[in-house]
């Protein structure tokens, strides 16, 4: 599974572990990402009022990431995090450039916005990266959202965690 924005932090797995009792080693590799990016989603978090990373394409930008290997006991974890079906989808990039030291993967999972709030928040036309925007500015952002975030991946039904 491709980790972005929260995803990728420490933190988020100890509260992850202590909130929804994950369980298991967390393995993870740093990859190389080109064509997609972490950015802003439109819409606020209800528990804290801050904004959400989201998942877009966009040509151009090379990002690095992490991809989690994360057991199917983790995946059903994250999907209640996530909001699987309602907020984001659990969805295999179909055209991903993924790159693991160099190796082009494939098969690599994602959440994607489901739903205009978790689409991308598009300020002047573009969405915002989080790399360009910290999370402390990110909640004042004004803006729409995109009519969606641009993948090409198949979304997974919710009762499947792995295609």
């Amino acid at each position: 599974m491709l980790a972005y924005g929260s995803n990728a932090c420490p933190s988020k797995i100890t509260w992850l572990r202590t909130q929804l009792g994950m369980t298991g080693p967390v393995v993870a590799a740093r990859v190389q990402c080109t064509g997609l990016a972490a950015v802003w989603a439109a819409g606020l978090r209800q528990r804290d009022g801050q904004r959400p990373a989201t998942l877009t394409a966009l040509p151009g930008v090379t990002e690095d990431h992490f991809v989690w290997f994360a057991t199917p006991e983790q995946l059903a974890v994250l999907d209640i995090c996530e909001g699987r079906g309602n907020r984001y989808d659990l969805a295999m990039l179909d055209k991903a450039d993924i790159r693991l030291d160099g190796v082009l993967l494939s098969g690599v999972h994602a959440y994607v916005g489901a739903s205009p709030i978790r689409f991308p928040l598009l300020v002047n036309g573009f969405p915002v990266r989080i790399a360009d925007v910290d999370q402390a500015d990110a909640a004042a952002l004004v803006g729409e959202p995109a009519p969606g975030h641009g993948l090409a991946c198949t979304v997974l039904p919710p009762e499947r965690i792995f295609s």
